[in-house]
């Protein structure tokens, strides 16, 4: 378990602008609308991240959903100084294989190198008649175009795992995920919290603790960690939801050495109005040229496409 008496979200914000020097966020605004007549891809835009390519242009992958709900993969090159969609490719990469572990939607974390090749972590969606929704960790291999587990449930994570940011950093691979303690609680929310695990080889993992603590009521439905290093530490970028019916917000959490974190919630919050004044979630961090950019999802998880935000 790691439920920690968590300080409250709105104090530790002081603490964080002061001391953590969290950018402040500029929304540029909704950047990719959905709008597509592939069977896979007609609703939806979610989990958004960025790939550079060349110059100023990022391939960014999402998950767009078919008419069951069933996540597949796709993408758009966009150039994000001029702020602009050079090329959409309106078909998946990777869809949802009946009897596989992503037989019911494929939503995506952040990409890494191995061996010489690049590949896309992704959370497995699977749906068994009767049973409740779960899912496995994956990767595919941009290259070849295949699918495999890269983590599955176990004793240290016994009921469902989620949408894993994978780094290579000092010598060894380190995970962190999502992984459900609980499909209820007291307040009707699941308990699904982020934790870390390490490997050498991507296939043995030394699995350690919970790293941003849940409270009841405050902070217990956790998604979507996005995590970028430079010298002063971690930085963490997460969804959490606080009780049954709420929305997603966005949280962030910084680290001297990425095991020990101080968590608040993130200064981009909802807007006035438009595509994302209910809803924030699923950022996706990444720098180019000395700026600091947020992709992120608004209300009802993509539905209607994804936005970009820039850090000063």
């Amino acid at each position: 378990m790691c439920q920690h008496e968590a300080p409250n979200l709105k104090e530790k914000v002081i603490l964080l602008s002061c001391n953590m020097k969290e950018p402040r966020w500029n929304k540029i605004g909704l950047i990719y609308e959905v709008d597509n007549k592939n069977k896979n891809l007609l609703t939806h835009a979610s989990n958004p991240l960025a790939m550079h390519l060349n110059n100023d242009v990022y391939r960014i992958f999402y998950s767009g959903r078919d008419s069951n709900n069933r996540s597949s993969v796709s993408y758009i090159d966009y150039d994000i100084v001029a702020q602009t969609i050079v090329y959409d490719h309106k078909t998946p990469i990777i869809t949802p294989q009946i009897g596989s572990f992503y037989s019911h939607g494929i939503t995506i974390g952040n990409y890494w190198h191995e061996n010489g090749e690049v590949f896309i972590g992704f959370m497995g969606w699977q749906q068994k008649e009767g049973c409740h929704w779960r899912g496995d960790i994956g990767k595919f291999n941009l290259k070849t175009k295949r699918a495999s587990i890269l983590m599955d449930t176990s004793h240290e994570d016994p009921i469902s795992l989620s949408y894993p940011h994978v780094m290579f950093d000092d010598g060894v691979y380190r995970m962190w995920y999502g992984s459900t303690i609980s499909w209820t609680s007291s307040n009707g929310e699941m308990i699904h919290v982020i934790k870390e695990a390490v490997s050498n080889d991507m296939e043995s993992w030394n699995y350690k603790s919970c790293v941003i603590p849940y409270e009841i009521g405050t902070a217990q439905a956790f998604s979507k960690p996005s995590v970028i290093k430079n010298q002063e530490g971690y930085r963490m970028w997460y969804s959490y939801r606080d009780g049954a019916g709420t929305p997603y917000r966005i949280g962030y959490a910084h680290s001297r050495c990425g095991n020990k974190w101080t968590t608040g919630q993130s200064n981009l919050d909802i807007s006035l109005n438009g595509w994302d004044n209910h809803m924030v979630c699923y950022p996706y961090v990444f720098e180019h040229k000395s700026q600091v950019y947020m992709l992120y999802n608004g209300n009802r998880y993509g539905l209607e496409g994804f936005g970009l935000a820039k850090g000063n």
